[in-house]
């Protein structure tokens, strides 16, 4: 929940630049004030996690928003990660992806991920999904306090 007029900030880890401009745009009509990140691949997603290299000094995000199917290190590696590390493991992930495969979502599920949505392929389905995403997790649900 955005507290005190800060904007929550949201790692996008996406690798396809029309979806990365279609979050954009949603989240630039939606109601929370925010700073969205994008990380393109899983290992920049990680170095913007641990504030490595050209992430030093990067925010702690509010919500990650995470591609299961990305280059160098992919989205469950990516989750994994994430919620074996004491210092990120809290952070809401929300799976976004094109796999509608069973197993993926059961073992996102297993990984730890908070949610896993399925994109749509419409425009319009799509910009709702990521105003959806944005009302829950940015005004409904109450995130963790920052370390």
């Amino acid at each position: 929940m955005q507290i005190d007029g800060e904007p929550i900030e949201i790692l996008l880890v996406e690798d396809n630049p029309g979806d990365v401009r279609l979050c954009e745009e949603a989240l630039k009509a939606g109601k929370v004030l925010n700073n969205l990140h994008v990380a393109q691949d899983g290992e920049q997603a990680m170095a913007f996690l641990r504030r490595q290299g050209q992430f030093d000094g990067a925010p702690t995000p509010d919500v990650i928003l995470l591609d299961l199917n990305l280059p160098k290190k992919d989205g469950r590696e990516v989750l994994a990660e994430v919620k074996q590390d004491e210092r990120l493991r809290r952070i809401p992930v929300v799976v976004i992806t094109t796999s509608e495969a069973e197993q993926d979502i059961v073992r996102s599920y297993d990984l730890h991920a908070n949610c896993y949505i399925t994109k749509p392929v419409d425009f319009d389905q799509f910009i709702r999904v990521v105003q959806t995403i944005e009302n829950f997790w940015l005004t409904v649900v109450r995130l963790p306090p920052k370390d």
